[in-house]
């Protein structure tokens, strides 16, 4: 006797059937969520874009430029703006335009290496201190109090008086006026995060204390320090521009922003747009470095980074 045949099974219900997808998708990496949430503030996404286009013309500066930056024209010198020359000339007729163009070369990367210079000396003493604490924090600290103690600007000029004017000389300085900020702001976010559970579980379990700075403590601290970084960034520039506008600075007759404000506060009455648009240069680019601290702090703060992602922003 032949048996009815067998039902076939049901297909049991597929992941796309249930209205999940097949494979889940991995979590986006971190640096990706945050320039997503940096994009979503219309603030600070603005403020890069600008400064990414300032220093692409940093980059590009001889392909953009109209003409070199100590051409002179002597038959077309102190003309105000017009089609020839969109931002005027100056009193030996150079074009105001590409020496603004030449100029942010210039300072753009004196600020950078000045930055550079002292976020790896301040972030290596802020590193070491609050992470080994007692004579360590001690010592370290209190010889960047003395530093910190100076006004940065006569610092900054004492050392362009030893070691001379110019525009490496003055990165230098600029760095070393900033380290005690980068060591006390890396030192502040170490203590924060050195007696996390994580970094306790690395060390019970034998990790070296390189394995522990290098692999847990600075990532994890990392945060205030690049908000720092392009705050410092800001002042950087404003600092070149200060120095070089009393002649401690980059030296004529490369172009600067602050030796171009130097040069024209002579003629402010006769010729306005010497000084305008170079300090319009200066101001454009320190409002934005600061407008894109305020939203990476915004970004990077767990708390607040919170309240956007759970908000849509």
């Amino acid at each position: 006797m032949t048996g009815a045949p067998l039902p076939e099974p049901a297909a049991s219900p597929t992941a796309t059937d249930a209205g999940v997808p097949s494979t889940a998708r991995p979590p986006r990496p971190r640096w990706r969520q945050t320039l997503g949430l940096l994009a979503r503030n219309p603030t600070a996404a603005v403020a890069a874009t600008v400064l990414l286009g300032i220093v692409l013309m940093a980059v590009f500066d001889e392909s953009l430029a109209p003409e070199g930056p100590n051409v002179i024209a002597v038959e077309d010198r102190l003309q105000p703006p017009s089609l020839d020359h969109p931002f005027g000339t100056d009193d030996l007729g150079r074009d105001i335009l590409s020496r603004v163009i030449l100029g942010a070369a210039v300072s753009l990367r004196v600020g950078f290496l000045a930055v550079a210079f002292a976020l790896v000396v301040g972030a290596l003493i802020g590193l070491l201190a609050g992470y080994y604490g007692r004579w360590v924090d001690d010592v370290l600290m209190r010889f960047m109090d003395v530093l910190f103690a100076f006004p940065a600007v006569l610092l900054a000029i004492a050392v362009l008086a030893v070691r001379g004017p110019g525009a490496g000389n003055t990165a230098l300085a600029i760095g070393i006026v900033y380290i005690p900020v980068f060591a006390r702001v890396t030192r502040a976010s170490v203590l924060g995060v050195r007696e996390e559970v994580y970094v306790r579980a690395s060390r019970s379990v034998g990790a070296s204390d390189f394995r522990l700075l290098t692999r847990h403590v600075l990532p994890n601290a990392a945060p205030p320090i690049i908000v720092q970084t392009s705050i410092s960034l800001a002042f950087a520039v404003l600092a070149e521009a200060a120095l070089s506008f009393l002649g401690l600075g980059t030296q004529p007759p490369n172009p600067s922003w602050g030796l171009m404000l130097a040069e024209g506060r002579g003629f402010i009455d006769l010729a306005w747009w010497l000084a305008f648009f170079p300090g319009m240069a200066i101001f454009l680019t320190v409002l934005c470095f600061n407008l894109l601290g305020d939203g990476l702090r915004d970004v990077l703060d767990p708390r607040q980074r919170t309240l956007m992602a759970g908000s849509g922003r």
